[in-house]
């Protein structure tokens, strides 16, 4: 058996061992698993009802149906000329953190390809997200419990950076999709197992002598202890590959790796189909990423349907998402992958048009479209992010996953933008919903012009099989 490479090994390209690549792809599915459960329990389920409840009882209209009168308002700056819908409050606060992500990310994106330390920085990142989720436990105040989620929000996006920097490393051309759709799938089943706790927790909270609110901050608490104890593990086995950008003596400086990241950006316009399909993703994961984010609220708010039932359907859905993300895995092998994606882009189309139609106090209905959703939830995105890792140079996999992190981020912008605006006009969730369906249409018909053989060529990396 051979020895595993020494940490900090120059060159970043993938070890020429299996055994090796097998060890450090076991870590990135841990990570994988470790990080999900903030956006399964966290973003999607918990923090837009709660955070509602929380801005609605500060405005003295607890009751649910007196928080939908669009002229309830809150001050969260503590200024009259500054006010919200206590409604609107989540998806600002989402539009608040990719305003950050949107200046943070080139930044990280540009040192992190910069630095020898790849592995400190992701733990760090880990770190301080996972303690600031698990501080949600210790305050009831909105404006504080804002506050901390936004922090978790941005390391999050931060640490996936990185994350995913490792991919080009731990995998070749070929392993790419398998890698990829594996790392998704157990990141779904890793979100429902602890999301199968919560289920339980809210719902059996008066038996065990808490209320609601309590049992939601006991869930928030175990997010970030499971967050930062399975990072731990995952990133144990990765290793510090680093290419030329990295060699220069000295630690990484800002100015120098910002310099580099505008050299990026220009040097991008060499490679057309990159970034077709990197604006082709901007758009098709708008829809994606904000109906993750908002399904919560739309689902608590317009139609009248309990937290139960709720983590109920996400949590099936985690489950489908698992299996759906190594389907599509499969079905991808046999058609190719962006006809796959393709394919799944029209079914987000019908899906998004069906919610729109969604009666309210129907559980059964949206639970079906919970089953659609996780049907090609996990597969289209695992397939975009092998995609895209085969459309950038070598030894620049940060830089340019930091870009793919800011059209991700970015799109939820346009996506949290949008739905923030609509619903504080509005009062509820519904029109915004549908509004998504037009990204989802943008993004396919750029990803279907995108030429992704000649992209691939282009950049010098090996063009897969099942393309």
């Amino acid at each position: 058996m051979s020895s595993a490479p020494p940490d900090g090994e120059v060159g970043n390209t993938p070890s020429p061992d299996p055994a090796q690549r097998r060890r450090e792809q076991r870590g990135w599915y841990v990570y994988d698993w470790a990080n999900q459960v903030f956006i399964t329990s966290v973003v999607t389920v918990l923090i837009g009802p709660y955070l509602s409840g929380l801005a609605c009882d500060a405005a003295g209209a607890s009751d649910g149906d007196a928080c939908l009168d669009p002229s309830v308002r809150i001050h969260p700056l503590g200024v009259d000329w500054i006010s919200l819908h206590p409604n609107a409050l989540h998806p600002t606060l989402t539009t608040g953190v990719v305003l950050i992500l949107v200046l943070l990310l080139p930044l990280v994106g540009a040192l992190a390809d910069h630095t020898r330390h790849k592995k400190r920085w992701l733990f760090w990142l880990a770190a301080g997200g996972s303690v600031a989720v698990s501080s949600l436990y210790l305050t009831d105040d909105y404006r504080l419990t804002s506050l901390l989620f936004v922090i978790g929000n941005v390391c999050y996006g931060l640490s996936i950076v990185v994350f995913n920097a490792f991919l080009p490393e731990i995998a070749t051309a070929e392993e790419r999709n398998r890698v990829s759709v594996t790392g998704w799938s157990l990141a779904y089943l890793g979100g429902a197992v602890l999301l199968t706790f919560h289920l339980g927790l809210v719902t059996f909270a008066p038996d065990i002598g808490i209320g609601d609110a309590e049992a939601v901050r006991i869930a928030f608490a175990s997010v970030g202890v499971w967050w930062l104890g399975f990072s731990v593990l995952g990133i144990r086995p990765l290793r510090n590959r680093y290419g030329k950008l990295a060699q220069q003596p000295g630690r990484p400086k800002v100015g120098a790796s910002l310099k580099q990241f505008a050299r990026t950006v220009r040097d991008m316009r060499n490679y057309p189909n990159t970034l077709l399909f990197l604006v082709a993703f901007i758009f098709f994961n708008d829809g994606i990423q904000a109906a993750i984010y908002f399904a919560g609220n739309f689902a608590t708010q317009d139609l009248g349907l309990s937290l139960t039932v709720l983590s109920a359907t996400i949590l099936m859905i985690q489950f489908v998402a698992f299996a759906g993300a190594l389907l599509m895995g499969r079905i991808s092998r046999v058609v190719g992958t962006k006809n796959t994606v393709l394919v799944s882009l029209v079914i987000w189309c019908a899906l998004v048009t069906a919610g729109y139609f969604l009666p309210p106090g129907e559980p059964l209905l949206f639970v079906l479209l919970g089953l659609g959703i996780g049907t090609v939830l996990g597969g289209t995105q695992s397939l975009a992010r092998a995609l895209y890792s085969l459309l950038i140079p070598r030894g620049r996999e940060a830089e340019y996953f930091s870009l793919y992190q800011l059209a991700d981020r970015g799109s939820t912008l346009l996506g949290s933008a949008t739905i923030a605006l609509v619903v504080n006009l509005t009062g509820g969730y519904r029109t915004a919903i549908f509004s998504l369906l037009i990204f989802f249409v943008i993004g396919a018909v750029l990803l279907w012009r995108t030429n992704l053989k000649a992209g691939i060529e282009a950049v010098g990396n090996t063009v897969p099989r099942h393309l």
